[in-house]
């Protein structure tokens, strides 16, 4: 598997991490730049989990290696945070992969 261009997984920040936490970042930083960037706020539930491919049929990210479930809320929330991390490099270091 080829390494993302990104490190959100190590970003840091004041929340409490568990596995579950890094294993989301690190999910994150391998997520396509362009399929993230057509991530939409006012996406229902349903939308986003289409969108993003890899929900479980209850509602939670099939997120391997983690000790518990990640649901919509948690994973926009997150995401909102990876999108912004993701910004600030490229407004701080130039064009980024």
């Amino acid at each position: 598997m080829q390494q993302p261009h990104w490190n959100f997984e190590q970003d840091p920040t004041d929340e409490a991490m568990d596995e579950t936490s890094f294993n989301l970042r690190a999910y994150f930083d391998r997520m396509d730049d362009a399929k993230m960037r057509q991530y939409r706020e006012a996406w229902s539930d349903a939308e986003l989990m289409e969108w993003d491919g890899n929900f479980k049929s209850d509602a939670t990210l099939l997120l391997p290696c983690s000790e518990r479930e990640v649901d919509a809320a948690e994973y926009r929330r997150v995401l909102l945070q990876c999108l912004a991390y993701r910004g600030r490099l490229r407004e701080g270091a130039g064009t980024v992969r």
